[in-house]
């Protein structure tokens, strides 16, 4: 049974071996930038121009020379107005200065911009209370970038910033890699379809819901592929649904249990299996094979199970299958409480992390189970406690994964 670092490598081992280049798109980021957000670039992105492609005032005030302010009490004639969008057209000769707004270009001739805190106007001048210096309170043209310059390289993943420098330098369109389909498959008789009434000893398919939000955080294309029955006939049905997509994802039947058929199914199709355990707790009975040339992973169906083995191992692989690189795992945080487990295996408990005395502090919520996505919704975290050491004392810093879209 390997341990949860072991079996992640393992899954980034054989993804980064077996995977191709993922195909690509255009994005129209001036109709839809959403649709570009968060995917990977699969072409650079150049400058068309220099920028700042003008001297750029970084500061409300005046622009002068600096030789005709160089000491504080400097008296200068106001000869005109620079504002964004609407340059001044003449240039400043000596003894003149130029009202100029945050981002707009310093006119000709003048090589400072003083802070309009340190000048009063008095008729139609300008008296200056501190002196200028050359270079001040103003961006020189092609200090950011030059044309041609490469500002956003292929493999980078896109936020907002990155979209506002994509459409900064002109490109309306994206080239970035298609999203890999993921298809998302329950299965159990006692699973029962949103839209029905459970009879009483069913539950409801929220695993089917839960998966295709993290396979969107993760990058990827839910393809819901609904519940199979435990009767071999339809889970292999689906499955080989499934396996028309880029990756499969199962939830359920991969334990020990008469009606756990996921296994069986997917021998019976040729897949070559790189582990079927994790010494974690929840989701001890995790799989991962490759099937068909798609790599297929098999979830325990208790819903936090589901959820932490795919964060710990479907999450890189859908990350890789898009291009990307894998987000790191964990983040650090105080322990607000000592913590003692007893079953030697890596537990991953609801947690809830707060940054309201300065450093993050985590605080493990109490919790029945795997079954209980209630914890998991009162918290925002997971709580790492390994295998090797599972007493922790109040105060010292640990691990935590933390919720995707929620912190």
């Amino acid at each position: 049974m390997l341990s949860f670092e072991a079996a992640r490598a393992k899954v980034m081992e054989v993804i980064g071996a077996r995977a191709g280049t993922p195909d690509t798109e255009l994005v129209d980021i001036s109709k839809d930038p959403v649709q570009a957000l968060e995917r990977v670039l699969a072409e650079d992105v150049t400058a068309d121009r220099d920028y700042p492609p003008f001297d750029r005032s970084t500061r409300d005030g005046y622009a002068v020379r600096a030789a005709d302010a160089s000491q504080a009490g400097a008296r200068l004639r106001l000869v005109g107005e620079s504002r964004a969008g609407v340059a001044f057209e003449g240039a400043v000769g000596a003894g003149e200065c130029v009202r100029i707004l945050t981002g707009a270009a310093v006119p000709n001739g003048a090589d400072a911009v003083v802070m309009q805190e340190y000048a009063r106007v008095e008729g139609d001048c300008v008296v200056f209370e501190r002196a200028a210096t050359t270079g001040q309170n103003f961006v020189v043209a092609g200090t950011e970038s030059r044309a041609g310059d490469v500002l956003l390289r292929r493999g980078k993943r896109l936020g907002y910033a990155e979209l506002a420098m994509a459409a900064q330098a002109g490109h309306a369109k994206l080239r970035v890699n298609r999203r890999p389909r993921v298809a998302i498959l329950s299965t159990g008789d006692e699973v029962a379809d949103l839209k029905e009434t459970p009879g009483p000893f069913q539950i409801r398919n929220s695993n089917s819901v839960s998966l295709a939000a993290q396979v969107s955080y993760a990058g990827g294309e839910p393809v819901a592929l609904g519940n199979a029955r435990d009767e071999l006939g339809d889970l292999r049905a689906r499955i080989e649904r499934g396996l028309a997509t880029d990756m499969l994802v199962l939830s359920g039947g991969v334990s020990v249990g008469t009606y756990d058929l996921v296994e069986q199914v997917l021998q019976e199709l040729g897949a070559e299996f790189f582990f079927d355990s994790v010494a974690i707790r929840p989701g001890k009975p995790a799989v991962f094979g490759w099937c068909r040339g798609k790599p297929v992973f098999g979830l325990p169906g208790n819903p936090v199970s589901t959820m932490v083995t795919f964060e710990l191992f479907v999450a890189p692989a859908v990350e890789m299958l898009s291009g990307a690189e894998p987000r790191p795992l964990f983040s650090k945080a105080k322990l607000a409480q000592a913590v003692s487990e007893k079953t030697p295996l890596a537990h991953f408990l609801p947690a809830r992390v707060s940054w309201t005395s300065g450093d993050p502090v985590v605080e493990m919520i109490p919790w029945q189970g795997s079954g209980d996505v209630g914890a998991v919704v009162r918290g925002n975290c997971f709580l790492v406690v390994r295998g090797d050491r599972q007493q922790l004392s109040a105060g010292e810093w640990v691990d935590i994964l933390v919720r995707r879209g929620i912190i």
